[in-house]
């Protein structure tokens, strides 16, 4: 018995990093998945690694249109929808403080991690509706809850955005039989953090702030959404998971 047995599921930013091992978590867990990410190649490979239960699906969260393609192939191919994961997002490099951030990076940030997750939301609510109920996970980030230990303002405002939404929308649709949650990740070694690491300076100035001193990996993010997308969790809602190794709870100096 896997813990989402008989579960449809939509990932996003499905095709690498944590998303991709998401998409492999949930289908050996027995859900039905669609992988959907900008990089249609990469969902497709992701895809046929596991097997007929899942399909891939490009979409740019952007566009409402794509976005209502991505939640009706799950309702097309398995009948309904049990379980959104907003797993995509950007974390643009020149995203700085407020003086040096162009509105060009604050758009872009925001068109991707607020109004992309507010559209995924919009047409998989309709399909949970009319499914009986469901899990949404937003990934949101630790920098929701405390400001980032090197500036990148549009992304942290971006994730307290994502927490916001996750709260209204749970406080919503509560009697409805939906949930909604936020999983906040601290540090993790995917691509999108991997390009701030380009030296062993800022490779400590990141690591200083973790009390457990290591960065977190995706498949123990995954471990929570699994457990946040899970019945495990029924009476969880309007919340926000940290999995961060300890980040929020105290300040860390060096030793």
């Amino acid at each position: 018995m896997g813990r989402l047995d008989d579960k449809i599921a939509v990932i996003t930013g499905g095709g690498a990093g944590m998303g991709r091992a998401a998409c492999e978590r949930f289908a050996a867990e027995g859900a039905r998945v669609v992988v959907a990410d900008a990089n249609g190649d990469a969902a497709a490979e992701v895809a046929a690694a596991i097997g007929d239960a899942a399909r891939a699906v490009t979409v740019d969260v952007r566009d409402a249109s794509q976005v209502e393609a991505m939640i009706r192939v799950a309702v097309d191919t398995w009948g309904g929808l049990d379980v959104l994961y907003n797993n995509a997002g950007v974390s643009p490099g020149d995203d700085d403080t407020p003086l040096n951030t162009s509105e060009e990076t604050w758009d872009f940030t925001f068109d991707v991690n607020v109004k992309g997750l507010f559209l995924c939301c919009k047409y998989g609510l309709s399909a949970m509706l009319d499914s009986g109920g469901g899990s949404i996970v937003n990934v949101a980030s630790f920098v929701a809850h405390m400001g980032a230990a090197t500036p990148q303002i549009a992304y942290t405002s971006s994730k307290g955005a994502v927490l916001s939404m996750t709260r209204e929308i749970a406080a919503i649709y509560a009697r409805q039989g939906i949930r909604a949650n936020a999983l906040c990740p601290g540090p993790v070694l995917t691509p999108l953090l991997a390009k701030f690491l380009s030296d062993d300076e800022k490779r400590e100035r990141r690591l200083v702030h973790i009390p457990m001193g290591r960065f977190g990996e995706a498949e123990e993010m995954v471990n929570g959404a699994l457990f946040l997308a899970s019945d495990e969790s029924s009476f969880m809602t309007g919340q926000s998971l940290l999995i961060d190794g300890g980040i929020t709870s105290a300040y860390t100096t060096p030793i």
